[in-house]
C-alpha cells in the first residue's frame, strides 16, 4: 500500500472518529516498511506524534506476560499445566474444585467461568487502593457465570495472578522481568512496563475521551497493580521489533532466542474456542484464544492479533504470519473503530481485496451505536425531568443513607449532600456522584467524572421496615466499558 494512501487513510480516520493522534507501523518480510505518527500527542500541547511516541498498549501487554511464562517453561522452572497453588498457596476461587484444578494455562485463556471483566472495578478506573494481595484474595468472592473451562469470557484479574507467578518463580517483579529479560535483549529503547516507570521522556501521549459530546484530555488511567494485564507503555519503533520476533518464532538479532519454537507454537495454538458466526468480511471459520493472543482465519490465512483499551487510549496489533505481515495501530482516543478501519484497510491491500470503505463502515456502526445509546439515556433523562416537574418523587434520605459493603469491592457510603443522595466508594474513590430517584426503589448514579460514560442504575432492596437493606447495580448505556462490572456487586448494608 503506497505511503500516500496510508497517509490519506489515517488522516481521514483522525477526522472521522475525532482522534487527536495515531501511530501506524507495517512490517513486511522482517522489515519495517512504514512507521509514522499522525496528529498530536495531546490536545493540551499539540505536539506531533512520531514513531517514538509512547502510548499505553493496554491488553497488548498480555502477550508479554505469556512470553515471560514461556521463558520460564523453557528454563524448566514451570510447566503450563502446573497448578497455580503450587506457586501462590493463597490463591482461591469461588468453587473449591476450581481452586484445586486451576493451572497456569488457565490464568491466560479466559475460561475460568468468571463473567466478562469480573472484578475489574478493583483496578478500573485508576485511583483505587487495592493491593495485588487483596485482589488475589478477593477472587474467592467472584461468583462464576459458567462452568469451569467451558466458555470464553475475557478476564484481566487472572493475568495479574500470572504476573505474580512470574515474580514468585523468578525472584523479580513482573515489571523488572519484562524490562530486563524481554525488552532489553530485543533492543527496546524507551518502552516501560508501566506509566509510572516512564521518566524524563516527554514524547508520550495524553489520553482523550468524549465527555458530554466533546473529546477532551483526561488523566492517564491505569492502576499499576494490574500491569501484567495491561500496563506497558510502548511505541512503533519498539513494537516493530516485538512483532518481528514473534513472526520469527522467538528469534531475534543474529539467531538468538528469547523463547523456543515449542513455546511459541503453544502460545499461538487455540486454547479456548470463541463462538462467532461464520463468514463475515474475511470468510472466517474459526476463532479462538491462545496464550495472550486471539487466533482466527482470514481469507485462508492464520491471523494472530490483540487489542488493548484504557480509558482514553486504544491499540491493535495484527499479524498474518504466512504473509510475514504485521500491522500496529496506536491511538490516543478510545475509539476502537479508528484502529479497526486502519488495520482492515491495510490488511485488505495485502489480501488483494478492493477498497471496501472501512472508515465509512465503522463510522456508520458508531453512529448507529451512539444513536441507540442516546435513545436510552434521553428517555431516562426525560423520565427524571417529568417526575421532578410533577413533584412525584419524594424520598426520605434516612431510608437509604448508610454504609454498604460488597465482599470483594469493599465499602460504599450513601450519604446526604447538598439536599441529595451521594455515592462514594472507599476503595475506588473516583467512583462518586449524585444519586437520583428514578422509579420505585430504582435510582440512578451520575458519576462526577463524565468521561466514564458509565452512569448506572442502583436497585435498592428494602427490609420490612421500609429501610434499604442492600443494593445491586447495572450499567445504563450499552456503550459502557465492560470493566465497569457493576453487575457483579452485591452491596449489603452494614451500618
Amino acid at each position: 500500500m503506497p505511503e500516500s494512501s496510508i497517509d490519506s487513510l489515517v488522516n481521514l480516520t483522525l477526522k472521522t472518529f475525532d482522534v487527536p493522534g495515531i501511530a501506524v507501523a507495517i512490517v513486511k518480510d522482517g522489515k519495517v516498511v512504514h512507521s509514522k505518527g499522525y496528529g498530536v500527542r495531546s490536545l493540551v500541547n499539540n505536539l506531533p506524534v512520531d514513531e517514538n511516541t509512547l502510548f499505553g498498549i493496554a491488553s497488548n501487554s498480555k502477550a508479554f506476560t505469556s512470553a515471560a511464562l514461556g521463558m520460564l517453561v523453557d528454563e524448566g522452572k514451570l510447566k503450563w499445566d502446573d497448578k497455580v497453588r503450587d506457586f501462590i498457596p493463597e490463591f482461591k476461587m469461588y468453587d473449591p474444585y476450581v481452586t484445586d484444578a486451576f493451572t497456569v494455562r488457565d490464568l491466560l485463556t479466559h475460561r475460568s467461568g468468571l463473567g466478562l471483566g469480573s472484578g475489574d472495578l478493583m483496578f478500573f478506573p485508576d485511583g483505587g487502593n487495592f493491593t495485588r494481595a487483596e485482589m488475589i484474595y478477593n477472587l474467592r468472592y467472584l461468583k462464576p457465570v459458567s462452568e469451569f473451562r467451558t466458555k470464553y469470557d475475557y478476564d484481566n484479574n487472572l493475568y495479574i495472578v500470572a504476573g505474580e507467578v512470574i515474580a514468585k518463580i523468578s525472584g523479580m517483579s513482573w515489571e523488572e522481568f519484562v524490562e530486563q529479560r524481554i525488552m532489553k535483549p530485543i533492543g527496546f529503547t524507551s518502552s516501560k512496563t508501566s506509566y509510572n516507570r516512564v521518566t524524563n521522556n516527554p514524547n508520550i501521549i495524553d489520553a482523550h475521551a468524549p465527555a458530554d459530546g466533546k473529546v477532551i484530555m483526561i488523566p492517564h488511567d491505569w492502576n499499576p497493580v494490574a500491569n501484567a494485564a495491561g500496563g506497558i507503555m510502548s511505541n512503533l519503533t519498539d513494537l516493530s521489533k516485538w512483532i518481528i520476533l514473534q513472526m520469527n518464532d522467538g528469534k531475534y538479532g543474529d539467531g538468538k532466542r528469547l523463547f523456543s519454537k515449542a513455546v511459541h507454537d503453544e502460545m499461538w495454538s487455540p486454547q479456548t474456542i470463541i463462538q462467532q458466526a461464520q463468514g463475515g468480511p474475511y470468510n472466517t471459520h474459526f476463532s479462538s484464544y491462545g496464550l495472550g493472543w486471539f487466533l482466527s482465519d482470514v481469507k485462508g490465512y492464520k491471523q494472530v492479533t490483540h487489542t488493548g483499551g484504557l480509558a482514553g487510549t486504544v491499540t491493535q496489533i495484527t499479524l498474518l504470519p504466512e504473509l510475514k505481515l504485521g500491522i500496529i495501530v496506536l491511538t490516543n482516543q478510545q475509539s476502537g473503530a479508528a484502529f479497526s478501519a486502519i488495520t482492515n484497510t491495510i490488511k485488505d491491500s495485502y489480501l488483494s481485496y478492493p477498497n471496501r470503505g472501512w472508515v465509512k463502515t465503522y463510522s456508520d456502526r458508531v453512529a448507529g451505536g451512539n444513536a441507540a445509546a442516546k435513545k436510552i439515556t434521553d428517555q431516562i433523562a426525560a423520565d427524571l425531568a417529568a417526575q421532578q416537574k410533577m413533584g412525584s418523587v419524594k424520598i426520605i434520605d434516612s431510608l437509604f443513607t448508610g454504609k454498604y459493603n460488597d465482599k470483594w469491592f469493599g465499602d460504599v457510603y450513601i450519604t446526604s449532600k447538598n439536599g441529595a443522595l451521594w455515592f462514594a466508594s472507599v476503595k475506588s474513590p473516583r467512583l462518586n456522584g449524585y444519586v437520583t430517584p428514578c422509579k420505585a426503589n430504582t435510582f440512578i448514579v451520575k458519576w462526577t467524572d463524565r468521561s466514564f460514560d458509565a452512569d448506572a442504575y442502583i436497585m435498592f432492596n428494602m427490609d420490612r421496615n421500609g429501610k434499604a437493606s442492600s443494593f445491586t447495580m447495572e450499567s445504563i448505556s450499552p456503550l459502557t466499558d465492560f470493566s465497569f462490572d457493576f453487575q457483579d456487586l452485591d452491596m449489603k448494608r452494614v451500618k
